[in-house]
């Protein structure tokens, strides 16, 4: 299994990115697919989670600026940053899960400058 993940790059306070991440070697449509992130001397944290049946949440953190979403034909899952903020400078991750594994992507950096 493979998760490539892309989108990530230098943007300003306020801009907007969409990072994808692509999934390969499973069957995308029963994973969950969930987006982590880690910044400069934090620990990885939880972003956002869309399951199979395409239910989503979010961490309050982004709450009304950030959309996951996914495409199963394409083996997909998307997330529009909007509204972006210093804070949410970070390597963002994507992680599929299945019953009975997980799999990480290599990682996108998302930075926002000020």
């Amino acid at each position: 299994v493979q998760l490539q993940a892309s989108g990530g790059g230098l943007v300003q306070n306020g801009g907007s990115l969409r990072l994808s991440c692509v999934v390969s070697g499973s069957i995308f449509s029963i994973a969950e697919m969930t987006w982590y992130r880690q910044g400069p001397g934090k620990q990885r944290e939880w972003v956002a989670i869309i399951t199979k049946g395409s239910f989503t949440n979010y961490a309050d953190f982004v709450k009304g600026r950030f959309t996951i979403s996914r495409d199963n034909a394409a083996n997909t899952v998307y997330l529009q940053m909007n509204n972006l903020k210093p804070e949410d400078t970070a390597i963002y991750y994507c992680n599929a899960r299945w019953p009975l594994s997980d799999h990480w992507g290599q990682g996108t950096q998302v930075t926002v400058s000020s």
